[in-house]
């Protein structure tokens, strides 16, 4: 490495590094930040021997620090980017033929894997950040390995974190060496200013950045969640400002000229305010930053499943973020961080971050699973395996958007939608529009979808926005995004018009009302979220994913038979539309007519009690027309419905007699003593195996009147074969004789059986009755002669030895006519008033 290049932490162990891969594969780099390891590391392994001239690729998590890194290492090389260290980041790029450094990001490094598997001119893939755990790095990593292992073991990995534990890296990656750099950081003082939880940020991060400025010298650099918070506190500070002071914000969506001015330092005697998101925590150097102003806050993509839909949610930032945003004030000299919750606080927040496929939106990452022909996730080396059921939630939407088929095989509409730099939904929208004339209207509504609304508060109507764009009246940064969808689109048709198999159901010569353009290309990208209004006065919506959605009574939309909706919230019943166009019935029939089905419906009707047949024909949950039928319902799909009726009504609509009952009671009994043997006769399990029981009993059934007919005891016992019908008359029998030879029925309501018996009929019985094989005994119930409980007792030979004395002086005067034996043990049982003997 050229003696100009200057000293840093990581310089320590490059040598360490350079050796390791000159022996094994793989190896897992841990320094902290500062240390150098984002520019020093590719330039030390690109004089390595084993590349031969192959290309080394570094992934960075953000496009700025991308940007940047690359940036760095060319003014070390003495070069302009784009010469031997060059850099891919989405709709930019600088890379030439001399390139031997690319610096890639926003899903580069998976489309030059999926393009050409073996990875043919690389010769290392670096991760660096990889404690950020973003999809597009872990996806990455999975492939890289499965390259590795199948078509490449030459190829190096080299996976760089500052804060990650390195050895469940390590074993993932084959139990590959583990490097550590030490690292070189100046102190830093920790002041804790803590605000209340109801306050207002902007105003409380104002307040603590003026602080910092009277306290302390030196450049500022101040963490915010957001580009709404940047620029409000932007405002503030502007107020009352010392000349000597820069603001710069610092975030994603600004022009690189913008983020150069806030990566820059100072000019000399200035001082600069940097207000940044969590794009400034790492990979990315500021000059002159020595204090640290932190909200604690930041914005991460949260997936809801039941909404289906990815929203920035505001949370507060793990330990380790705190401790790497504190970190960026004692990289050049003593620094001071400001925090702005209580330090107890701070030892309750989660260690880490979670990584990003935790909580994605998964359809990306399956279309492009389905792409590199990947059936079951778990067969790739994942350091966090992929749930299960946002897999198949992800498929299901996949199918919709045509992009995968029933074998979850990636269908050629898929694979043009893999090569479109947006989520597959916009991707969809975008190749169908375009085939239709309506490109440059799809290209602007995926540009306006992948930002923020810059109309937020003015009503549901996206053509509203796509006119602004189209017109050039919105924020340059949406524009210029449109246009360079357009350009990429536009190679994109071209080859996905070269494709068997990819039909356009449409043509391209079907016109398109230009009132209905931005709601069919909505459907197109939507098609689980094409609402019907509900009858009534409110502005309620049923979606054909099932869900309801309701407008604003007041929004220009709220009368719209038909809409496709873009964007609401997360309510699991009912959810607010706030983005959403006017979708004709025409524009439905005409363009979606291979998902719209018809078919005759059974169901159970509630207001009649009885199963009705309807013709339907739908999209998803929606019914776009039907009409009752006469035609004679097939007897499996009444008696299917008649079950789902039963289900709603309960238990009590059937016709339970005392035959029924008891047997029931009977084999409850059993179930307790025995449950491996006798089935569970609780509501809800019978409720659970209706079909099983009693759908063999409902033939000939339609209606809740004519349940009656059913014999209940018989349909009970209809899962229970002979052999075991048998042991239930021994194990529970109905009556039971007693000493006079009565029959008497025991009683199974109870937790215990029991037997109500007169106490003279049980004279001279010197045992219990016991049941279920001798396992239980009966609990008797012994009556006086007006069939009043005198005593409950589970031990007839304690009683008659016992308390029977005082019962015998108690009723001997109550009823003297009866017998009332001083030797109940051996006296005669009788049902009469007085014993012959």
């Amino acid at each position: 490495m050229p003696k100009a290049f200057p000293a840093l932490p990581i310089d320590a162990v490059l040598p360490d590094l350079c050796a390791v891969l000159e022996t094994v594969t793989n190896a897992v780099l841990q320094a902290p930040p500062g240390a150098g390891k984002t520019t020093k590391v590719p330039l030390a392994l690109l004089e390595s021997a084993w590349r031969n001239d192959q290309k080394i690729v570094m992934l960075e998590p953000r496009r700025l620090a991308a940007r940047a890194a690359a940036r760095r290492m060319a003014q070390l090389l003495g070069e302009s980017v784009g010469e031997t260290v060059g850099y891919r980041v989405r709709f930019d790029s600088k890379v030439s033929t001399r390139t031997r450094i690319e610096v890639v990001t926003e899903g580069i490094l998976v489309r030059m894997i999926q393009d050409d598997p073996e990875l043919s001119d690389i010769g290392c893939v670096i991760f660096d950040e990889f404690h950020e755990r973003s999809l597009d790095a872990d996806l990455g990593l999975a492939l890289a390995r499965e390259t590795q292992t199948a078509l490449r073991d030459d190829l190096r990995i080299v996976v760089m974190s500052a804060t990650l534990d390195g050895g469940p890296i390590a074993a993932l990656m084959g139990d590959c060496p583990v490097i550590t750099s030490e690292g070189r950081a100046f102190p830093v003082e920790t002041k804790y200013v803590p605000i209340r939880p109801d306050a207002w940020i902007d105003r409380e991060m104002t307040a603590a950045i003026r602080q910092a400025l009277r306290e302390e010298s030196g450049s500022i650099l101040a963490f915010l969640p957001g580009q709404s918070e940047i620029t409000r506190v932007e405002a503030a500070l502007k107020d009352g400002l010392d000349p000597s002071v820069i603001i710069a914000p610092l975030y994603g969506a600004m022009e690189t000229k913008a983020q150069d001015i806030a990566i820059e330092p100072a000019p000399d005697g200035m001082r600069k305010v940097v207000l940044a998101t969590a794009i400034a925590e790492t990979s990315l150097t500021i000059d002159g930053i020595r204090v640290v102003v932190d909200c604690g806050l930041q914005r991460l993509p949260r997936f809801g499943p039941a909404s289906g839909m990815t929203r920035l949610v505001t949370v507060k930032s793990s330990q380790a973020s705190a401790e790497q945003r504190r970190g960026r004030a004692g990289r050049l000299e003593p620094g001071v961080c400001y925090r702005l919750w209580a330090e107890a606080e701070h030892r309750a927040r989660p260690p880490f971050t979670a990584p990003e496929i935790a909580d994605a939106d998964l359809a990306p990452l399956t279309l492009e699973l389905a792409r590199w022909g990947v059936s079951d996730p778990a067969s790739l080396p994942w350091l966090d395996q992929p749930d299960g059921a946002k897999i198949d939630q992800a498929r299901d939407v996949l199918r919709r958007l045509e992009a995968i088929d029933d074998a979850n095989r990636i269908t050629p509409m898929g694979t043009a939608m893999a090569g479109l730099p947006v989520h597959p939904r916009l991707a969809h929208m975008m190749l169908r529009g375009a085939r239709l004339g309506l490109g440059e209207v799809a290209c602007a509504l995926a540009a306006l979808l992948s930002d923020r609304d810059f109309m937020r508060g003015r009503g549901a109507d996206l053509r509203l926005r796509v006119e602004a764009i189209l017109a050039r009246k919105a924020p340059k940064m949406i524009t210029e995004a449109a246009r360079q969808l357009s350009r990429r689109l536009g190679d994109a048709v071209k080859k996905e018009a070269s494709k068997a198999g990819n039909h356009n159901p449409a043509g391209p010569d079907d016109p398109v009302d230009h009132a209905d353009q931005v709601g069919l290309l909505l459907a197109f990208a939507y098609p689980d979220r094409i609402g019907e209004r509900r009858k009534g006065t409110d502005a309620r919506y049923r979606l054909s994913g099932g869900r309801g959605g309701i407008l604003a009574n007041d929004d220009g939309l709220a009368n719209e038979p038909y809409i496709a909706v873009a964007e609401l919230d997360g309510q699991a019943r009912e959810a607010r539309i706030y983005l959403a166009a006017p979708l004709s019935r025409a524009s439905l029939e005409t363009h979606f007519a291979d998902q719209i089905s018809e078919g005759t419906e059974v169901f159970w009707d509630a207001q009649s009690d009885a199963v009705q047949a309807r013709w339907q024909r739908r999209i998803g949950a929606l019914v776009l027309d039907e009409k009752t039928t006469r035609d004679e319902a097939g007897p499996d799909a009444i008696a299917t419905a008649m079950i789902e009726g039963i289900r709603r009504l309960g238990l009590h609509c059937l016709p339970w007699d005392k035959a029924a009952e008891g047997l029931r009671e009977r084999i409850a009994f059993l179930h307790r003593v025995d449950p491996e043997n006798w089935p569970d006769m609780g509501d809800d399990a019978l409720l659970g195996r209706l079909e099983d029981w009693l759908m063999p009993y409902l033939g000939g059934i339609n209606k809740r009147n004519q349940l009656r007919q059913i014999n209940l005891a018989e349909a009970l016992t209809s899962g229970i074969d002979w052999n075991r019908r048998q042991e239930l008359d021994r194990q529970a029998p109905t009556h039971w004789t007693v000493p006079t030879g009565s029959h008497i029925r025991i009683d199974y309501s109870g937790e215990t059986p029991a037997l109500p018996v007169r106490l003279q009929e049980m004279f001279g019985a010197t045992e219990t009755p016991k049941i279920a094989g001798g396992k239980v005994a009966v609990t008797l119930h012994l009556l006086s002669p007006a069939q009043r409980p005198l005593q409950v007792t589970s031990d007839l030979v304690g009683f008659w030895n016992g308390s029977y004395a005082q019962v015998k002086a108690e009723m001997k005067g109550r009823y003297p006519k009866h017998y009332w034996p001083d030797d109940p043990l051996q006296a005669e049982p009788t049902r009469r008033v007085k014993s012959r003997m």
